[in-house]
């Protein structure tokens, strides 16, 4: 399943990326979050909460940055599980801009889900992934300082104006990324 999207983050792009890979930050702004640890410079674990529909459960994961580039993006690359509620595999480049207002982010994630999250549907999915990133993009924008300013719409098949760090789309699917 393919998910993209794009959001105004009204904060300076260095603000932004310090925020993006700070774990007490992240840990902060996604629901659910039980914790959120790094383990080297590239690499996390992470233990996030989450309900899709009618499958609830608490998703471990491991989390890997790759193709740094500082100020400006990274791709994430992670596998979380959660026991019999399912597993979601995936990876996704976020890309951060300047422009007047904020920092824009934009992301494409590529995620494979199986067990029972599979069973509940992509359209599902998609929801609570635009719910629980507009969400996190709230409470980023808040401690960073102003409202979430809005985006526009983004293609057919999108999920519209989330424009989450993968932090956000893969917690979805029991996989959390930073």
């Amino acid at each position: 399943m393919i998910l993209e999207g794009d959001t105004l983050i009204p904060a300076d792009r260095r603000t932004v990326w310090k925020a993006l890979n700070d774990p007490e930050m992240l840990r902060d702004c996604i629901p659910g979050c039980q914790s959120l640890e790094r383990q080297s410079d590239t690499d996390f674990t992470s233990s996030v909460r989450a309900a899709i529909g009618p499958v609830s459960a608490t998703f471990g994961a491991r989390i890997t940055l790759s193709e740094i580039e500082p100020d400006r993006g990274y791709t994430i690359s992670g596998e979380g599980k959660g026991g019999a509620a399912g597993f979601a595999r995936g990876k996704a480049r976020v890309d951060l801009e300047d422009e007047p207002g904020g920092t824009r982010l934009r992301y494409t994630a590529d995620v494979n889900i199986g067990g029972k999250l599979a069973q509940v549907g992509s359209r599902l999915i998609q929801g609570t992934a635009k719910k629980l990133s507009e969400e996190f993009f709230g409470s980023l924008s808040d401690r960073l300082g102003a409202a979430p300013a809005a985006a526009p719409a983004a293609a057919a098949g999108t999920i519209g104006r989330t424009g989450a760090p993968a932090s956000r789309l893969l917690r979805v699917a029991g996989l959390v990324v930073v």
